[in-house]
């Protein structure tokens, strides 16, 4: 018996190019880093106008009487909502809330408003007795919204309690 003999002419062909060359890398890469950066540029461009509040110094501009809310208070976002709870069913309903800038004074502040005669002595004496403090809305020049407003001791801001922050909370907290 012959053996067939093989062919020693092999088909070769020439070897593909790689999609992964290091060309075509370097052109993704650069690709991918400037889409990275056009990104970063336009999220964290803020526009500082009362539709994005990005930053407390604008929150404090907004604020009603803004030299004397920063002088003898705190600028705050106030958020007027209702909730309705109905209880056979059980359900709750919520309005949708509005916010406006307001302030709030620090307790020895509050002669600013006695003086104006926008509160009067029993209505400090109530807020007093109960350890609150003053909130308003509105410019004190006009017809402001005051209310006595409570302090929640127990609504903490978690973004200071991340891992690895020490140090007790500063006493301008406490109004």
């Amino acid at each position: 018996m012959k053996r067939r003999s093989r062919s020693s002419v092999r088909d070769t062909s020439p070897p593909q190019p790689s999609l992964l060359n290091p060309t075509t890398l370097a052109i993704l890469g650069s690709v991918f880093a400037i889409g990275v950066g056009v990104g970063i540029a336009f999220s964290s461009t803020a526009t500082l106008n009362p539709e994005n509040v990005a930053s407390r110094e604008v929150i404090d501009r907004s604020a009603p009487n803004p030299e004397l809310c920063i002088q003898y208070g705190a600028s705050a976002m106030v958020t007027d909502m209702r909730v309705f709870v109905t209880l056979n069913p059980f359900n709750v309903y919520v309005t949708q809330p509005s916010m406006r800038p307001g302030c709030v004074l620090r307790r020895n502040n509050w002669a600013i408003l006695e003086q104006k005669k926008l509160v009067s002595p029993e209505q400090v004496r109530d807020c007093k007795n109960r350890m609150n403090t003053f909130g308003f809305t509105g410019p004190l020049e006009g017809s402001p919204e005051i209310e006595c407003i409570y302090q929640n001791e127990a609504a903490d801001n978690f973004f200071l309690t991340q891992p690895g922050t020490v140090g007790p909370k500063p006493e301008t907290d406490k109004f």
